[in-house]
């Protein structure tokens, strides 16, 4: 199994679990002046941890 086979499995799985897909985001962060690069990859749905809701819903994999 190759990289790209084991993402999309991975993804399949959680979609079948009635999680969304949803985008890639950039290595750098837009209007966050906090940090300089997305180490953990958490930085782009800081605002959904902190209660915003997501348009996708609840349950979203990437």
């Amino acid at each position: 199994m190759d990289r790209k086979e084991l993402i999309k499995k991975y993804i399949e799985f959680f979609k079948s679990k009635n999680h969304k897909e949803i985008q890639n985001a950039s290595l750098i962060p837009e209007n966050d002046p906090t940090t300089l690069f997305i180490g953990s990859g958490m930085e782009t749905i800081i605002p959904f941890l902190l209660g915003q809701k997501h348009p996708q819903g609840k349950r979203i994999v990437n």
